[in-house]
């Protein structure tokens, strides 16, 4: 006698590039939707070679092949939010936008616009930036760019704690919320700025800054997190509060380890063990 079938999980699919060393990109996607308590699927946009010390180069996949896994994963398994990682041309953002508008369901939709590596390495060709902009951020439901992505997509310096507000909500004005990082500053507390666009309101979400090389893959990690909070149905709110809450406890908790020779992973699975 086959056992009853009657639970379902809560699904996040990312769209991102795999990371051989497991910190970023896909790998660290998969841990930190595991560690939310989401069922993760994947697209993989590019292998790309790379370990903590940087980025040796980038085999891009296929547009067709990555629109070719998304129509998989949404017409079988189907998704309650999507987290979107690198994505390296505009050709693969033009693609990627067109097929999740054959989903018009999906709408939590968390973009990291990864356009520079940890370790200094661009991602992004330089023209598709303005591409990413205006054909992919008003699909997504959240952004959650760094300073120095924060810049290209406004075109301007962002030098002080004090312009991040309105810088985020410049941002939003391009049709997303905004979870703007703080972690180029240099100041001891960390203090990320959230516009969410749907009310107007500012949220600043403090934390103390660790010091630690173990900051490869804390944008995937976060938005990773944040799209995993959305799908077990929290507000946009709440899910920038808890995922901030994680990536700052994923850091602080893998300070202390020594993998590889520069800048090493967070601790995806701090809740569950050390």
């Amino acid at each position: 006698m086959e056992p009853v079938r009657n639970k379902t999980y809560k699904r996040v699919m990312t769209i991102a590039g795999s990371d051989p060393s497991g910190g970023a990109g896909v790998q660290a996607d998969i841990k930190t939707i595991s560690a939310c308590g989401c069922f993760a699927t994947s697209a993989i946009v590019a292998v790309v070679d790379e370990n903590t010390v940087g980025v040796t180069g980038v085999f891009p996949i296929p547009a067709d092949f990555v629109v070719g896994q998304i129509h998989s994963i949404l017409d079988d398994i189907g998704t309650d939010a999507v987290k979107i990682g690198m994505l390296h041309s505009s050709e693969l953002i033009h693609a990627v936008r067109n097929v999740l508008d054959e989903y018009p369901a999906v709408r939590d939709i968390v973009l990291d616009p990864v356009m520079v590596a940890t370790s200094g390495d661009p991602l992004l060709q330089a023209d598709a930036v303005a591409t990413l902009r205006d054909v992919l951020i008003p699909r997504a439901r959240v952004i959650t760019p760094n300073i120095p992505e924060a810049e290209l997509l406004l075109g301007r310096k962002i030098s002080s704690q004090e312009e991040l507000p309105l810088a985020a909500r410049e941002l939003a004005s391009l049709g997303a919320s905004v979870l703007l990082k703080a972690g180029h500053l240099t100041d001891d507390e960390l203090t990320d700025i959230f516009c969410n666009a749907e009310t107007g309101e500012i949220l600043e979400l403090r934390s103390r800054r660790v010091a630690t090389p173990n900051t490869h893959g804390t944008g995937c990690t976060l938005s990773s997190a944040f799209a995993s909070y959305l799908a077990l149905g929290h507000s946009l709110d709440d899910s920038a509060r808890l995922a901030k809450d994680y990536i700052a406890s994923a850091i602080a908790a893998g300070a202390s380890y020594a993998i590889g020779h520069g800048h090493g992973p967070v601790h995806h699975f701090h809740p569950f063990w050390s």
